[in-house]
């Protein structure tokens, strides 16, 4: 019997014909396919403008330089998260600060993060945790108070809406993901949107190497029209025409992606509703998830067992994520285990069940029934 993976992406013939005829034009690369992707991103997420860039952790790594985070600076997020959403402000040279989490969403926990704000705070950073918006206007007010940018980690949540609203509108910058696992995909990929056209227009630098072509901005504008200049510090981070043409051929699909998505999070909630032994992800009234994973929580002692015993039998299932502060780099900055107690506790029972638009009603029931059976 095959495995079920714990994510996996969903390409169509239209996504195919899509990178055929990028492939066949003129463009492979920065192009117009470019253009019209950041167009339709924008449009989603309900911002004025987006830049492409080449990966998820590009999206962090641009959005924070994009904000002038730099030595000095204090950038508070979430515990639970991937690392990348920590360690894309280190190496700016910031200080990370970690806020404990919500016990019912994962998300960062406003009054958490408010007990971190002091004079050195740049940027409060919130993560979507499984597609779950986290509570903007708290941290809308904290980073207003603060002095500071909101930024939105929504790795996890394009096409999500929080009372009405698209995630990408609230945040003054938000980043998206388009690895394979996640809502939308361009094999690798990503996105910062925002509604300030000069962190917009920081952030188109930093992803293309801090390069100044505009005559109006050079230094030295009458050399010739070759000239171009780096003005400040950027890197490689372009997403190509080829993988931009898959990104806007997926995002036609994007809705009926949330509702794969949702209807496959409510049959796991039917299917696993007063089963002893574990605890079932929330939904919060003002919130419509794209949902990108299904965690559930188990007993902390049980939860090696279970897992292991799930993979055994084909189900592919993952944890999401080791706090961020336990990994060595952290704990070789001085960062300590005990932190964050309710997302030490989240991690040591979590598992994420598989979750993407093409899971099978038959193969979903397979997974049910292995989480009944592990639980005996």
């Amino acid at each position: 019997m095959s495995s079920i993976p714990y994510g996996r992406q969903s390409i169509d013939e239209d996504d195919i014909a899509a990178v055929v005829a990028a492939l066949r034009s003129d463009w492979l690369t920065t192009g117009p396919r470019v253009a019209e992707f950041e167009d339709a991103i924008a449009a989603v997420a309900g911002a004025p403008g987006a830049v492409a860039v080449s990966n998820g952790t590009a999206a962090l790594h641009v959005a924070y330089a994009a904000a002038g985070i730099g030595p000095g600076d204090e950038v508070i997020v979430p515990t639970l998260t991937f690392a990348a959403t920590a360690t894309t402000a280190l190496q700016l040279g910031a200080t990370i600060r970690f806020a404990d989490i919500q016990d019912d969403t994962g998300n960062i926990d406003p009054a958490s993060a408010a007990a971190l704000v002091g004079p050195a705070t740049k940027a409060v950073v919130g993560v979507d945790y499984a597609g779950h918006p986290v509570d903007a206007d708290a941290l809308r007010d904290l980073a207003d108070r603060a002095g500071a940018l909101f930024i939105e980690d929504a790795a996890h949540s394009i096409g999500s809406t929080w009372r009405g609203q698209p995630v990408g509108s609230f945040a003054d910058l938000t980043t998206f993901s388009f690895f394979p696992t996640k809502n939308l995909t361009t094999a690798e990929g990503g996105a910062v949107v925002g509604a300030d056209p000069e962190l917009l227009a920081r952030a188109r630098r930093f992803r293309a190497h801090g390069m100044v072509r505009d005559a109006a901005s050079l230094r030295e504008p009458d050399v010739g029209a070759w000239h171009q200049e780096v003005q400040e510090i950027g890197l490689n981070y372009r997403l190509p025409d080829v993988l931009c043409a898959l990104g806007t051929s997926q995002l036609t699909r994007l809705a009926q992606f949330k509702v794969q998505r949702q209807r496959i999070f409510d049959r796991y909630v039917e299917g696993l509703s007063g089963v002893d032994g574990i605890r079932l992800p929330t939904m919060r009234a003002d919130v419509e998830p794209t949902w990108h994973l299904f965690p559930v929580r188990v007993d902390a002692d049980r939860r090696r067992q279970i897992f292991d015993t799930l993979r055994s039998a084909g189900i592919i299932v993952q944890v999401n994520y080791i706090p961020v502060y336990w990994h060595p780099l952290f704990e070789d900055l001085g960062y300590r285990h005990g932190m964050c107690p309710v997302a030490e506790q989240y991690y040591r029972e979590e598992i994420s069940l598989p979750m993407y638009a093409g899971l099978t009603e038959s193969d979903q029931d397979r997974v049910i029934d292995a989480v009944r059976s592990a639980l005996r």
